[in-house]
């Protein structure tokens, strides 16, 4: 792995953390701190001895969302220029997004802006109750055009409006009846959650996980009957037979642990 200057990356036994890590600015996204996420999540991707990451920031909060003094030296630059740093962001998140590995993502503190998208990206998210929320880019005079198709993944229509057209704030316990994270915790539960998260991961199978994730991706696009008979049909005939599912079905009917390898 290479040693990055916006990120920290912890590895523990099959958990790889990664930590956004500028918290003298409240882990403020520059474009350089999507590269190197977007370079941590395609290398973890390759490593089969990670079976889960945990996405977390430094600090005080979460992310803050987008570098605004950045931002602000962007806007001198070319349409050409902020194509590129758009890419850069939709990248990133679609890395994320598309991770074979579970996701944890964990919102502390102030979530503005761009920081929601990555929570977004992830496939769970847990947030401190005492965490604050907030897409604040119409206030800033743009949108929030790349965290968009993320956060309609969370987000129903009508509630997505309200909270992007406004940019008001929103509390944790509001963001878990919105749906927008997943569990809303007092600081001293968040630790013994995620182990427990992390627990059943890595009691699960890896290539069931994986397949999930495919599948959910692919059914997502797909729109006739025939295609999802097509796809889910062939996903289980396939896995049936694969050492992973021998195993599994075996350590079941033996009462035992299974070994994934």
């Amino acid at each position: 792995m290479n040693t990055y200057s916006n990120i920290q990356l912890d590895i523990s036994e099959g958990v790889a953390t990664i930590w956004l890590n500028r918290p003298d600015v409240h882990n403020a996204i520059s474009i350089q701190m999507l590269e190197e996420i977007n370079h941590c999540f395609t290398e973890l991707d390759k490593n089969g001895s990670i079976r889960a990451i945990v996405l977390r920031g430094k600090g005080k909060s979460f992310s803050a969302g987008a570098d605004l003094k950045l931002m602000l030296q962007a806007s001198k630059m070319g349409y050409d220029e902020n194509l590129e740093d758009g890419l850069k962001w939709a990248n990133c998140l679609a890395t994320i997004y598309g991770s074979s590995k579970p996701v944890v993502g964990i919102a502390t503190g102030n979530v503005y802006g761009g920081g929601n998208g990555l929570l977004a990206a992830c496939d769970m998210v847990i947030a401190e109750d005492n965490v604050v929320f907030s897409f604040a880019e119409v206030k800033l005079g743009i949108a929030p055009s790349t965290i968009l198709p993320y956060i309609l993944k969370r987000l129903k229509l009508s509630t997505a409006k309200y909270l992007m057209f406004t940019g008001k704030r929103f509390s944790a316990q509001e963001a878990f009846d919105y749906g927008f994270v997943d569990f809303a915790v007092s600081a001293q539960q968040v630790e013994p959650l995620l182990d427990s998260i992390v627990s059943d991961v890595l009691k699960a199978s890896p290539q069931g996980i994986k397949e999930i994730k495919v599948l959910i991706k692919k059914l997502n696009s797909t729109s006739t009957p025939e295609e999802i008979m097509e796809i889910t049909a062939s996903s289980i005939a396939r896995l049936k037979t694969s050492d992973e599912a021998i195993e599994g079905i075996s350590a079941f009917l033996e009462k035992r642990k299974p070994n994934w390898g």
